[in-house]
């Protein structure tokens, strides 16, 4: 286990920490931490941290709920920086948002769009709320409600995207793969699965 004799707090005690979703990759936000924080965190495996602000300790979610659980906790080249990779409970931010980092553009009079990484877990909530709502006319709720269909889809899909693959353009090829990560993000969903349940079975098989 890391300990704080590894780092260097500075002269203000203090080593800024990047929060990391530990499944999506997604920045939630980046915090501060003194030596007590840091091993409070070690030892409990929740989120506590150092408030500039209110020169205080606090616990990540203490009175909102929203604990972020300690999966990894690695420092940088210099010993002067924190990334936590973490399980949120629920939003990172104050004002609710899941991420403090939702406000700007990507480039300058660019649309508002999602990095890469950020598009399928996003997805991934998408179906989620959708499985919770079951809204009238949602094509994502229809499927979740005919479990045997979703199958049908996958497969239908996964035969589209081989025959684009064979005879098609690059950009039906994604097109139709885009279709197969839709329908199996709504199967794994109707199953209680997610993607990352997957890619655990990836990585295991690397191993």
């Amino acid at each position: 286990m890391m300990v704080a004799s590894e780092l260097d707090f500075g002269a203000d005690g203090l080593l800024p920490c990047i929060i990391q979703d530990w499944r999506s990759g997604e920045v939630l936000t980046l915090a501060y931490m003194n030596a007590e924080a840091f091993e409070l965190t070690q030892r409990t495996g929740e989120m506590h941290l150092f408030s500039r602000s209110r020169q205080e300790l606090w616990h990540k979610g203490a009175t909102s709920g929203n604990v972020q659980r300690l999966r990894a906790l690695r420092y940088d080249c210099d010993a002067d920086a924190l990334l936590a990779l973490v399980e949120p409970a629920g939003p990172a931010c104050h004002t609710g948002a899941r991420s403090c980092f939702y406000r700007g553009e990507p480039e300058p009079g660019a649309p508002r769009t999602q990095a890469p990484f950020e598009v399928l877990p996003g997805l991934e909530r998408t179906v989620a709320e959708r499985r919770a709502a079951a809204p009238s006319g949602s094509y994502t709720a229809t499927l979740l409600a005919d479990p045997v269909h979703i199958g049908e889809k996958v497969q239908e899909e996964a035969e589209e995207v081989a025959r684009a693959a064979r005879e098609e353009s690059d950009e039906r090829v994604a097109n139709e793969a885009a279709d197969v990560l839709y329908h199996l993000t709504v199967l794994l969903a109707s199953r209680s699965l997610t993607l990352a349940d997957a890619e655990r079975v990836l990585d295991e098989r690397r191993a």
